[in-house]
């Protein structure tokens, strides 16, 4: 608790700092490449575009559990937050070895390199977001209450991102392979979540299936961007599965920053 203080208190302190690094993390990203931001979206546009063809209208028709909505206009809420978490993750993981020079540094504090690498994923996310909500009008939705609720959940995602990242960055300065072994956890969790997929299919064969699905902390905010986008549902509507996330995300971002903590002292001799 007292390390998660402490960490508040230095992002409260040092915020100006801390978005700037952020900014030019998201601008160094693009420099020196041709297309520059447009690489940002071709790759996740390419993804949603195999996955509607094969599992929508011209491929395994695979109907969304929603009345009245295509599978692509399902499928965004429940992928674009995959690929934030991803792309935090992914990132984050590797923040102390890219930024090295500023952990051998001994008035920067080490605990916010993590945050700015979230922040940099997030503007990201900010632009898929406005994607989205394109696509959405496009489609004639007309604008809900509970869309301001995405909000709320990006928020609840980042904070998970942020609590794995802790651990996975500490880790990664040590053991190289933590980088390789994310990524492998990434592509078993992206399936393991009901993202491309109507989880009745498993649930309604095997009801235990149905507590399977929810005890991934991220069907959570799978869930939720479609609640918030398509049903109408707001958080509060999930008590039981609001308590658990993030009762399992403080659990995890206390035990990150203090892994973190443990291993700082070590990081500069290491990089």
């Amino acid at each position: 608790m007292r390390e998660l203080f402490i960490l508040f208190k230095e992002i409260v302190k040092k915020r100006k700092l801390v978005l700037e690094l952020s900014r030019a993390d998201f601008k160094k990203r693009f420099v020196g490449s041709y297309f520059g931001v447009l690489w940002m979206f071709i790759q996740p546009m390419v993804t949603i575009a195999i996955y509607a063809f094969i599992f929508g209208e011209y491929g395994m028709k695979n109907a969304p559990p929603v009345p009245g909505a295509s599978y692509v206009i399902w499928l965004t809420p429940g992928i674009i937050p995959w690929f934030f978490f991803s792309e935090v993750l992914n990132s984050g993981t590797n923040c102390l070895q890219e930024y090295h020079y500023l952990v051998k540094k001994v008035v920067f504090e080490v605990e916010l390199l993590p945050v700015i690498k979230l922040l940099s994923c997030f503007m990201v996310h900010a632009c898929f977001l406005v994607i989205m909500l394109g696509l959405y009008f496009l489609d004639g939705r007309i604008p809900m209450a509970t869309w301001i609720q995405i909000l709320y959940y990006s928020f609840a995602v980042s904070m998970l991102g942020l609590a794995l990242t802790y651990f996975t960055s500490a880790v990664q300065v040590f053991f190289k392979d933590m980088a390789q072994i994310v990524g492998i956890c990434l592509q078993f969790g992206m399936w393991l979540t009901p993202i491309m997929y109507d989880e009745a299919i498993f649930t309604s064969r095997a009801a235990w299936l149905d507590i399977f699905f929810k005890l991934n902390p991220f069907y959570y905010i799978a869930a939720g961007y479609r609640d918030s986008m398509l049903t109408g549902h707001w958080f509060f509507e999930r008590p039981t599965m609001s308590v658990y996330f993030w009762a399992v995300t403080f659990i995890l971002l206390i035990f990150g920053l203090k892994m973190f903590g443990k291993m700082r002292p070590h990081f500069s001799d290491v990089l």
